[in-house]
């Protein structure tokens, strides 16, 4: 569902992995699904969201639409028995996403957030060497990116779920999240785009631990985008981009550290589908 640039990508980076197959393209207009479909060689071009949803021959749904449209849009999938890959943000709000997962509960559905970081390579590394650093007592990790002030462009829009923390800072976040778990208090400090939604947000997660988490988000420059977890016996350097493929390094509290180089290939939005598969049943036989 959508023919953004993000829905381009995942759709290219899925003809790298046997995971699944582009069988159907959703838009709100017939021009606009022809159009995606004709770059990417997909059969199946429907006008609307529900239409796509009602195909029979569908499986699994990607959501790739707009931040304000994930709901409505996933609901749809899943009332029709699809298996459903939402874009992140998950949902606007908790509420939203609270009902999202009802809905799955209910009708027996899988249902994931598109967070591809958390599938990549060196992920997956991280996760295997955290145990190693002992307790853990900082996570730090920022998302600065720099875009032109246009008040027609999504990431300023309010109507569209601009804003640095939904598009940006939602890496950050599940980053935090994947090491420390929920935190235990929040504190914020927000300044705004002129459009009023947040230009610059950063954050501080306490932890029942000791532990804390400093995040940080921006529309307004190219920070290094680099993440860390630093534990009393060593810590984890992961380069910037830190949500894309890249390197990550082991240090110890002495000694040299230990470099491990990202392999990969494409966006690196393939290894979610890999993950997606595995929660999915059996595809369906086609009709023929």
């Amino acid at each position: 569902m959508g023919t953004g640039g993000i829905a381009g990508a995942f759709a290219a980076d899925l003809k790298l992995t046997d995971s699944g197959t582009v069988v159907a393209v959703g838009s709100r207009s017939q021009a606009s699904a022809d159009a995606f479909a004709d770059r990417l060689g997909i059969e199946r071009r429907h006008a609307s969201y529900e239409d796509l949803a009602a195909d029979p021959d569908i499986d699994a749904v990607y959501v790739a639409t707009p931040h304000p449209l994930h709901h409505p849009n996933a609901l749809l999938a899943l009332r029709a028995g699809k298996a459903v890959l939402v874009e992140k943000p998950f949902t606007m709000n908790a509420d939203e996403a609270r009902e999202l997962v009802k809905v799955a509960r209910d009708n027996n559905v899988f249902l994931m957030e598109a967070m591809w970081t958390r599938f990549l390579p060196h992920v997956r590394r991280v996760r295997e060497l955290v145990g190693g650093l002992g307790d853990i007592v900082t996570v730090t990790a920022d998302h600065g990116q720099w875009f032109t002030e246009d008040a027609e462009h999504r990431l300023f829009a309010p109507a569209l779920g601009g804003g640095a923390l939904l598009d940006l800072g939602v890496y950050v976040v599940s980053f935090a999240s994947m090491v420390l778990g929920t935190p235990s208090k929040i504190v914020t400090m927000i300044d705004a785009a002129f459009t009023g939604v947040d230009g610059q947000t950063s954050m501080i997660f306490g932890y029942e631990s000791g532990a804390q988490a400093v995040l940080t988000c921006t529309l307004r420059a190219k920070s290094p985008t680099r993440a860390a977890i630093v534990g009393t016996d060593a810590r984890i350097e992961i380069d910037g981009d830190f949500y894309a493929p890249t390197t990550v390094r082991l240090v110890p509290r002495s000694g040299e550290p230990t470099v491990f180089e990202s392999e990969h290939e494409g966006r690196g939005l393939r290894h979610q589908a890999d993950e997606w598969r595995c929660g999915c049943p059996p595809a369906r036989p086609r009709a023929r």
